[in-house]
């Protein structure tokens, strides 16, 4: 089983900014993602990124506004948030080893426990 582990969640005013981490200590994965979940909504796709080429890909909720990055040396994805709104606010999600699907129904085999944002206004 492969473990991903998360950090960065926090609290926020809106227009602030959040970094969140996901590192697999011992797994490298072709591609990474960045996924939420609001109370009472459907798990959505955030960002995600191949890490052999960069691809990244966003949900246009957030494009230019956030983004992915990877430190393939420590096997761990970024995601960068800023201009957070409280539409943001949900339990994120880290994923790895891309199962297939389009853009933004990316389907992973290994995700983690998740940390939460929260944006105030």
């Amino acid at each position: 089983q492969v473990q991903l582990v998360e950090s960065g969640g926090g609290s926020v005013q809106a227009g602030g900014s959040l970094r969140l981490s996901c590192a697999a200590p011992d797994y490298r994965s072709d591609c990474m993602g960045w996924f939420r979940q609001a109370p009472g909504k459907e798990r959505a796709g955030v960002a995600a990124i191949f890490t052999s080429s960069n691809r990244a890909f966003y949900a246009d909720s957030v494009k230019g506004r956030f983004t992915i990055s990877l430190d393939n040396s420590k096997n761990t994805v970024y995601l960068h948030m800023n201009s957070l709104k409280p539409e943001d606010t949900a339990m994120y999600y880290c994923a790895a080893k891309y199962n297939g699907g389009n853009w933004p129904e990316f389907r992973f085999a290994y995700w983690g426990q998740g940390t939460q944002v929260t944006v105030s206004s």
